[in-house]
This record gives C-alpha cells, structure tokens and sequence, in this order.
C-alpha cells in the first residue's frame, strides 16, 4: 500500500490556474458572449413598402411560412406530401390575378427586384427560393432582426454561388464515402457497419462546414454523432487512418495492450484530429457514443462548455471570458432518435439557460425518414422530425439530399446565424437509408413498397457525377480515376493492417502526466493547514456591508459557521464541503457543482450562494477569496432534469482533470432518470474508451420516513456496475468509487481526493440527509489538518477489543443508530465498524481493523435498507472470500419497492432493523 503526500499546496505559490474571466449579469456568474443585442431596425423605405403594397407583402410572407409544405425536400417520392397549392400560396387570396402587375422594391431581397413585374414572376420567384430543394422554418423566430436576416440570407443565396473547383470536391468526397462502403460491403460483408449509402450528402456538409470554420474565428468543433456514416466521416474528412477500421474490422484491438480496457464496437470509434484547411489548423473531436441514440448530445454539450472556460497551454480565450467563438458544438441526429428521446428536448431546454448555455450548436438531421423498421406517421405525432426545434424558437432548415449542392447551401446558411445570433439551428437533410437498420438487416419485411422504390434509385455519388458531366466538368474516365485511386488505397491499407500499431489515445494536452489508476490502494495526504481552513473557512459566509443577507441565514448560517471554525470544533457536513471546496479553490482548482436546487441545497443546509434579500442578487462568498490566482466556484442550479444535466456534467469532466465537477441528485432516487448517462458513460467510458473522469454524484439517501421515491439512492445498482472483485482485494483501478461517509471530515478528504492523485475516477457519494444537522456527525478541524486522509474503514471508538464477542458492520447513517441503543442498552461486547469505502472494497483496512478482536465470533452486517437492496449482495461474498469469517444479515427483508409510505409501518420497521442486531445470540 502506499502513501503519497499532497505536493500540491504550497502557501508560498499558490498556482495560478488557467486565466478565466467572469463577470455577474443577471444575478449569476457566467461568461460573455458575443450575441446579436436586438437593436435592428426594420428601414423606412421597407416599412413604407409594406403598407403601400401590403396584399403582396403578405403573399410573400406567406411563401415565407408555408413555402417549406410545398417544397421537393423529400428524396423519396413515395412519401411526397401536399401536392395541391396550399390556399395561403394562392395570389387570389391576396385579389391577385397572375397577369397582375406589382412592385417587389422593397418588399424581396432579391437584387432582381423591380418596379415592374407580374405577379406569375414573383409567384416563380417565391417557389424557386422557397419551394424547391431546400426550404425552411424560420418566420417563429423570436426577434424581427433573425427573420429579416434569414428571408435575406434565402432570398439572395444564388448570389453565393458554387463554384466549378467546389462541385468537383464534392464530387470527390461523395465517390470517396461510395468507394469505401462498397469496399467494406466486400471484403467484410458480415459486419454490421452502419454505411452512409443514401445519406453521402452528410460528407457534403461537413466538407463545407470545415472551410467555414476555417475562414472564421473557429478553432475548435466538438462533434456528437450516431453511427450512420460515422466511417465515411472518419476516414474521409477527418483524416482517420483506415488501418485502424480494418484493424478493428479484422478482430485486434485499437488500444495498446498496456492499457486496462475493453474496447467497444466498430460505430463507436472516434477521431480528435487537427486538420489543416485553407492554411489554418482547425481541432475537431468526435465523441465516443454509446448505442443508445442522442445519449451523447449532453455529453458534447458539457466539453465544449469546458472548452470554452478553460484556457490551456496552446488554448483559447481573449481576456474577456468571450470564448465562444473559438469552440464550436456540432451534433448529428437520426430523425426517428431525435424527436423520440426525451434527452433532446432537456439538451434544447439547456441551450439557453445560464451556466450551461454554449453559444448555440448546429444541428445536422440524417433525416432517412424511417426509424428502425417504424416509418415517420407511426414514429412521430409532429410533421416533421424537427418540430422539437419550435420549443426554443430555432430555425430550420430542410434540404433534398439527393442535392449535394442545396446541402451546401444550407450548412452556409446554419453557420452564418449561429455565428451571428449564438442560438441553435437544425438543417434537416432528407435522404434514405439503402439498407435496414444495418447491412445485415432486411428492410422489405416492414417496409416493401418503400425499399423497392429505394433499391430502384440510383446513388447520390451517382447522380450528382452526372450532373456534374452534363455541365461539362468532368468525364467518366476522371469519375473512374478517383474510384480506382481510392479503392487501390483500401487495398493496400488492408494489406497492410498487420504492421498497425494502435496509438496512444489518452494522456495528451490537457491530461498530460496522468494515468490510469494503479492496481494497488493508495493513500493519499488531503489535509490543509489549519490557517489556511480557518481563512477558506471565514471567507465562506463573508459579504459586503451592503449585502441584504436573510436574517435567519445570520442566525443559523453564518454566525454558527465562524463559531466553529473558532472553535475547531462540532464541524457540520456543509461546513466541511466549504472547507473542501476553498481549499481547492485556494490551489488555483475549478469546481463546478450543478443540480436542482445545489446553490441552497435541497435541504437548505448548503447556503453556497446568497440572494439579496431587497435586489435578488447572488454573492457566492467562496469567490472571494481575495486570493491571487484562486479558482472559480459556479453554482449551476440546473433546470428539472437528470438525464442531460448529469450527461453536462459528465461531458465537463471528460475535459479538463484540473476542475471538480460535482452533480447532486435532489434525492438519491432521482439518478434513476439519468440511468442511461450512468450506464454508458460515467460507469463504463474508461473501460470501453480509455475515457477518464473524475465526475462526483451525490445521491442523498436514507430511511426516514419520507417514502419509497426519497429514501434510497439504490446504492445496489452501482455497486453491481462496478468491476469490483469477490475473490481478490481490490486497487484504485475500480471503474468507480462508491462511499458512504459518516463524517464530514471523510467527506472533506473523499473531495480533495478526487483532484489530488495523478488519475481520475467517477465518484459515488451515497451522501446523507439526516447527517447534515446531527450533532453527532460532526469532526474536528485537525481530522482535516495536515497529514489527515479518507479511511476506507473506521473503527469503533468506544469498544475494547478484549470485551467484544460480536462485531456490526454497518455503512453509512445507520451507524449513529445503532450506536444510540448500544449505548441504551449499555452493552460492552459489542463493537460496530462502520465501511466508509464499498468500492474498492476495504480488505487490507478491515483486516487491520479486525485483527484486535480476537474474541469476536459473530459478524453481522445491519443495514436499514431491504434485503435484496443496499449493500449487502456486494459485501457478503467479499467479507467472507477474504476476510474469512461467514457474515450475517438483519435488516428489512426483501421488498418490491423501497419504502413504505405509511408512518406507523415505518416507524415500527425502523425500531426492528435497530433492535435486531443485538438480539443475535453471540
């Protein structure tokens, strides 16, 4: 076992921890944006217009509405919608004859706009900008200067028009992603590899969509995607080696053997390339996801906000906290995943809100316009896939993808408005998808007519060559040239996948000279210098003069918080958390604590954050410090929601190891609605990805007659995720740690420790309620001094080891009651050892503690939790495999919920899980 000091702290240098700039606007902290102040003015000369000429206003206003239901957006004809004229695009309901002569000045943004023109010019116009292969929604935005902008950015895009050495990229790109399905569909036609056959206009749009960042500020993309056409992206435009598709294709693995890891499926792989476009060097980093579609959305969301705050060595930012511009969001949706996942809406609900908003991400739709066999009238209730856009007023942009130059089109259009008003936009590009779900699916048990008409249409690539040779721009021996450059390439790269060797994918920039966790159990020194705990610990409920603090929070708060610190003594739980989180801040570290309600805590024992009582505005007291240097504390209360938030938050810890990210359920139950995030990511993303994370959850729990959805943080359920042995002691290299403090000083060392060793990993906090105010739970200033740590197990310190015939283990609160009717019942043989650790599971700590108890021949282990709850399936066969003695149970027997709801049955269960362990005959 070794211990390891803290070299971290030092009074003399304290570190100056990458050069963050907030400002306070509206009541919170966050950063600054450059967002489009709404102070656009409509011209005279257009208002006039419109009043002169307003029947015909309204004629163009409607095509701007409705032209998107008249457009040929849907590359299968089979399901073409509204083939009749729609009775708001009729000119006679504006008294309009076609023949009718009008003035368009003023009215379109068209340069062609005349004095002079009949109305069947304007009507042509309309249906030319408007309803041909591209359209959009954009007439809901919430401000006149986004719809003037978009009509005119619609009106006059034929004035940015695609040049002859840009189709033949294009050109170049599609034949590319062809020739590599068809080489996979070849040579490995067993495997599922989720091809972009249908959709390669995808390529189009990232072909364009990486120039624009290069001709921009941009320096950074974070990609999020689903596994259609993720190979054609990644080793097409993002420079991803094929050896390693075929590689993994081939059965090796694609991490080196060093590294403890697992791997995951081929449509998973990732790429973070700096790529050189147009003389500029652009970063993108494309996402691990998990199979469950749009799971990764949050998780993007959350590093690019990460990005975006930190400045690393190499990074970003201007001084101002305006980093934005820099760090870019992209995420790609399947239609059917993103209007049914609930996630989506919660990410579209997070957009804009403080804390968490990143300056808009643009939004590609893969639109193959069915789900896995489900067509779009049994899959959605909305008309299009991209109406959950309407809930935050974004636009929509909707495209044909059999036309790779109306999907340039777009993604010129999307980048320009996010860029110019930092909100999200959709473009949503209907194609098709050539296969079933996957290569090895049949797609004509579902949907017959549909895959007939669909197997009958000749490719993208295909179509766009030809028309591409019908404006003379290339031959059919220059299309076969490139087929035969490419698929010679492939060959040789699969020849040569033998002498592969995978590269390191971890450990660089930002996570330089960390590891992965070692196999034995470190100890590492968390503890601070009484001075410095004594100042963080004033400084924690300081405030101006001025401030309006709420009376009661003096009484209860803040004069009973420096009492203690005085004292040293009696130091409560959120006092504690304080004293963590300034040391930290102190040492120049981020934290980040987000949840509903984190700010006060749900149960008011918190108070991180001040409300002025008379103007509403918050002080956080731990950013004030007054320390150079010093880290940032952002209070993120979050909206109702868990599944994106902790998939935010997990995406921040993925980014930068030098911050704490904290996430707090409102009760330890609530995890249950992010249980996707923990499955796939915080759980399992270093063992399938070699993905570190420091992430803390905090999961309130505890039986206390609150009923069945507030008293347990099913700390079963991560006790079964772990990787945790029965059979040999356990290292820090546990996927995870989960804990279940008694005092606050543990729960002080339980966070240093998350930042102090050189390796990262999510920790679980079965944290209390009752335990917040207990005047029993509480520690001394000196069991967080200087040389002070977590103990994996703590002894009972009031037993004599040569008087106990019977030890109670117990984890957690029930400690504290157990220990009350001992001591009612004034026994003497009996000692209670509380397991402050469950993963890694403490054996070297339990046999230490229990080799003094050499009369002890009973071992029992008491839980209030239910039989087939708690800890105890995890604790038995550990206890017994290598501690050797055989363990008994009491507590509640098994249940199908968690709690009771009625008092009496609670009360009278709570007395018999009490009681029962002292009645077992030693």
């Amino acid at each position: 076992m070794l211990f390891k000091k803290n070299l971290l702290l030092n009074l003399n240098k304290v570190k100056k921890f990458n050069n963050i700039r907030f400002y306070r606007t509206d009541n919170v902290y966050g950063y600054k944006y450059f967002k489009s102040k709404n102070e656009f003015e409509v011209s005279k000369d257009i208002i006039n217009a419109r009043i002169n000429n307003s029947n015909l206003y309204r004629l163009i206003s409607a095509y701007r509405q409705y032209g998107h239901t008249q457009a040929n957006i849907n590359s299968i004809a089979l399901n073409k919608v509204n083939n009749d004229v729609i009775k708001e695009l009729n000119p006679g309901r504006y008294g309009f004859n076609l023949d009718d002569s009008v003035c368009t000045k003023n009215l379109l943004y068209s340069t062609k706009a005349e004095n002079d023109v009949k109305v069947s010019n304007v009507i042509q116009y309309l249906e030319n900008v408007y309803c041909k292969h591209i359209s959009a929604e954009f007439m809901h935005l919430e401000t006149e200067e986004e719809i003037e902008w978009f009509a005119e950015q619609m009106e006059n895009r034929h004035l940015n028009q695609i040049n002859d050495e840009k189709k033949l990229n294009i050109l170049k790109q599609l034949l590319t992603s062809q020739v590599l399905d068809n080489f996979l569909q070849t040579k490995f036609a067993s495997f599922k590899r989720y091809g972009g056959e249908g959709a390669e206009s995808m390529i189009a749009f990232f072909d364009e969509f990486l120039k624009l960042c290069s001709k921009s500020e941009v320096e950074e993309v974070v990609l999020a995607m689903p596994h259609r056409g993720r190979l054609n992206l990644l080793t097409g435009l993002l420079e991803m080696p094929v050896e390693k598709i075929f590689s993994k294709l081939r059965g090796l693995p694609d991490f080196p053997e060093r590294f403890k890891c697992t791997g995951d499926v081929i449509s998973h792989l990732i790429s973070s390339a700096d790529l050189s476009i147009n003389n500029k060097n652009v970063h993108i980093t494309m996402l691990y996801n998990p199979s469950h579609l749009e799971a990764v959305n949050p998780v993007s969301m959350g590093k690019t906000r990460s990005k975006q705050l930190t400045i690393a060595e190499g990074g970003y930012g201007d001084g101002n906290g305006q980093f934005s511009d820099r760090i870019l969001n992209v995420q790609v949706h399947g239609d059917a995943a993103y209007i049914g996942q609930g996630i989506d809406q919660e990410c579209l609900v997070l957009s804009q809100v403080p804390h968490f908003e990143i300056g808009g991400t643009i939004h590609l739709v893969v639109n193959n316009q069915i789900g896995f066999t489900t067509p779009p009238d049994r899959g959605r209730s909305t008309k299009y896939c991209t109406d959950l856009a309407k809930i935050i007023s974004a636009p929509v942009i909707h495209v044909n993808g059999l036309h790779p130059e109306e999907v340039v089109h777009a993604t010129r259009i999307a980048f320009e408005y996010q860029r110019k008003f930092r909100k999200d936009i959709f473009v949503d590009m209907n194609c098709y998808r050539k296969w079933g779900h996957n290569e090895l699916d049949d797609p004509t048990f579902t949907n017959p007519i549909q895959y007939s008409l669909i197997r009958s249409m000749e490719t993208v690539p295909n179509l766009y060559a030809d028309q591409l040779k019908s404006e003379n721009l290339i031959t059919d021996l220059e299309i076969e040239k490139i087929v035969t450059e490419r698929t010679t390439f492939l060959n040789e790269s699969l020849k040569s996948i033998e002498n592969y060797v995978p590269e390191d994918p971890c450990f660089k920039k930002q996570w330089a000279g960390f590891s992965q966790a070692p196999a034995s159990v470190s100890m590492w020194d968390t503890g601070v210098p009484l001075d410095i705990l004594k100042y963080v610990g004033f400084r924690s409920v300081n405030y101006p003069i001025e401030f309006n603090i709420h009376p009661h929070l003096v009484k209860t708060h803040v004069s009973p918080r420096i009492s203690k610190i005085v004292e040293g003594q009696k130091i409560d739980w959120a006092t504690a958390e304080a004293l963590a989180f300034g040391s930290l801040l102190y040492q120049g570290h981020n934290i980040r604590i987000s949840g509903q309600d984190v700010g006060r805590g749900t149960f008011s024992h918190r108070h991180a954050m001040f409300v002025d009582q008379q103007t509403n505005k918050i002080h956080i007291p731990l950013n004030e410090l007054e320390m150079k240097g010093q880290g940032f504390l952002e209070i993120a209360n979050s909206i109702l929601s868990e599944e994106a938030v902790l998939g935010y938050e997990y995406g921040m810890s993925i980014d930068n190891p030098n911050n704490l990210i904290i996430w707090e359920a409102q009760f330890g139950d609530f995890f249950n609605g992010a249980q996707i995030i923990i499955d796939t990511f915080v759980t399992s993303g270093e063992l399938k990805w070699l993905t570190s994370s420091g992430l803390v959850m905090l999961l309130p729990h505890g039986y206390d007659g609150a009923g069945p959805e507030h008293s347990s943080s099913r700390m079963e359920r991560f006790l079964q995720l772990t990787d945790s042995s029965e059979t040999s002691p356990d290292g820090d290299d546990v996927n995870m740690h989960v804990v279940n403090p008694t005092t606050p000083a543990q729960y002080f060392h339980l966070l240093r420790r998350q930042i102090i060793p050189n390796y990262r990993k999510p920790l679980i906090v079965i944290s209390p309620k009752i335990l917040l105010r207990l005047s029993n739970a509480t520690s001394s200033l000196s069991e967080m001094g200087p040389g002070s740590s977590f103990q994996p197990v703590l002894d009972d310190p009031l037993a004599n080891p040569a008087n106990v015939k019977k030890v109670i283990l117990v984890s957690g609160k029930h400690y504290y009651e157990l220990n009350r009717e001992r001591l009612t019942q004034q026994l003497n043989n009996v000692a209670i050892i509380r397991l402050e650790s469950l993963c890694p599971f403490p054996v070297y700590h339990l046999q230490l503690v229990l080799e003094k108890y050499v009369n002890a021949k009973t071992f029992i282990w008491s839980q209030e939790e239910h039989r087939n709850m708690g800890a105890w399936s995890f604790v038995k066969p550990r206890f017994e495999n290598m501690i050797g003695r055989q363990l008994k149970y009491t507590g509640r027997e098994v249940a199908g919920t968690v709690a009771v709801g009625v008092g009496k049955l609670h009360s009278l269960q709570a007395t018999q899980v009490i009681k029962k362990p002292f009645e077992i005959v030693s």
